[in-house]
C-alpha cells in the first residue's frame, strides 16, 4: 500500500472517531422505503438521525443539524418543496448538502427535480449508481427504479464530467466505487455482492457520507469514509449471514462494531 493510500485510511479512521465522540445530528429528507435503514445506519456509525420533511420545520431542523441529506427515492410535491427550502437554508448556514438522486432518468418528475436541486443548491457530494450519475451528466441511459442499465461511458469519465460541471464531489457506487473531485480520483474496493440483494444499501451509503460530511470540510474524504465503512461492514456481515434478512441485521451490527483499526487494516482504497 502506498503512503498516500495509507494516509487516506488513517484520516478516515480519525473521522470515525470524531463522529462517535461528537454524535452529530444528520438531517435526512429521504424516501419511505429506506428511511428506517438510513436512521439506523446513522445511529450505528455514531451519528444522530432526524428525518423531518415538513416545510414548516425543516428550516429549524437544518439550523441545529450538522449536515443535510436529500434523497429523491419517493418524491411528492410536498417533499420537493421541503428539500428546496432545506437546501437553501443549509447553503445559507454553510452546512453540507448531500444528494442521492435515486432513479433519476426513470421519469420526468425525478429528472426535473434532480436537475432543479443541482441548479439551485450547492451540493457537497452527489452519490448515485452509474445509471443515475449518467442521467445527471446528460447521457441517455436507461433507469428502472434504482437499477442501472443501458449506460454508455465508464464510471470514471462520468464522475469527472459531473464533478467538473457541478463543482461537487461525485461518488459513483458499484463493484468498485469511484469518487471524483477537482483533478483527483479515489477508488474504494471494499464491498460484497450481498449489498445488492437488499433494498436501501445505496441510501445507507449516502446516509453514512452525510455523517462523515458532518465532521469534516474535506468532502472527498467524507465520501470515501462512508463508502469504506459500508463496504467493510458488508464484507463482515456476509461472512456470518447468508440469508437476505439476517444479512440486513448483520450489516447494521457490523457498522456499529466497526473500529478505526478495522478501517486502517482492511480498507481498500487507491488515490490517483
Amino acid at each position: 500500500m502506498t503512503e498516500r493510500n495509507r494516509q487516506l485510511l488513517d484520516n478516515i479512521a480519525a473521522l470515525l472517531e470524531r463522529i462517535r465522540a461528537g454524535r452529530p445530528l444528520i438531517h435526512q429528507i429521504t424516501n419511505y422505503v429506506s428511511a428506517n435503514d438510513c436512521a439506523n445506519v446513522t445511529l450505528a456509525i455514531g451519528g444522530a438521525p432526524v428525518m423531518a420533511d415538513d416545510k414548516d420545520e425543516v428550516v429549524d431542523m437544518v439550523g441545529i443539524a450538522s449536515s443535510l441529506v436529500l434523497n429523491i427515492g419517493t418524491l411528492n410535491s410536498r417533499t420537493i418543496d421541503a428539500m428546496l427550502l432545506a437546501g437553501h437554508t443549509a447553503n445559507k448556514l454553510g452546512k453540507p448538502v448531500i444528494l442521492d438522486p435515486v432513479g433519476v432518468g426513470a421519469t420526468r418528475l425525478r429528472t426535473e427535480t434532480a436537475r432543479t436541486l443541482l441548479r439551485e443548491i450547492k451540493l457537497a457530494v452527489i452519490r448515485g449508481n452509474i445509471s443515475e450519475i449518467s442521467a445527471l451528466a446528460g447521457n441517455a441511459g436507461t433507469t428502472r427504479g434504482v437499477d442501472a442499465s443501458g449506460v454508455e461511458g465508464d464510471a470514471v469519465a462520468l464522475a469527472r464530467r459531473l464533478a467538473q460541471v457541478t463543482g461537487s464531489v461525485v461518488a459513483v457506487t458499484g463493484a468498485v466505487d469511484v469518487i471524483a473531485y477537482a483533478e483527483s480520483l479515489i477508488r474504494v474496493a471494499n464491498g460484497h455482492p450481498a449489498l445488492t440483494r437488499i433494498t436501501g444499501t445505496g441510501c445507507m451509503a449516502t446516509a453514512l457520507i452525510g455523517a462523515f460530511c458532518a465532521v469534516t470540510g474535506d468532502y472527498a474524504l467524507a465520501a470515501a469514509g462512508g463508502l469504506v465503512c459500508l463496504g467493510l461492514a458488508g464484507e463482515q456481515a456476509a461472512v456470518a449471514h447468508s440469508g437476505v434478512g439476517s444479512f440486513r441485521a448483520g450489516l447494521l451490527d457490523a457498522v456499529s462494531a466497526l473500529t478505526p483499526g478495522d478501517v486502517v487494516r482492511y480498507g481498500q482504497v487507491h488515490v490517483d
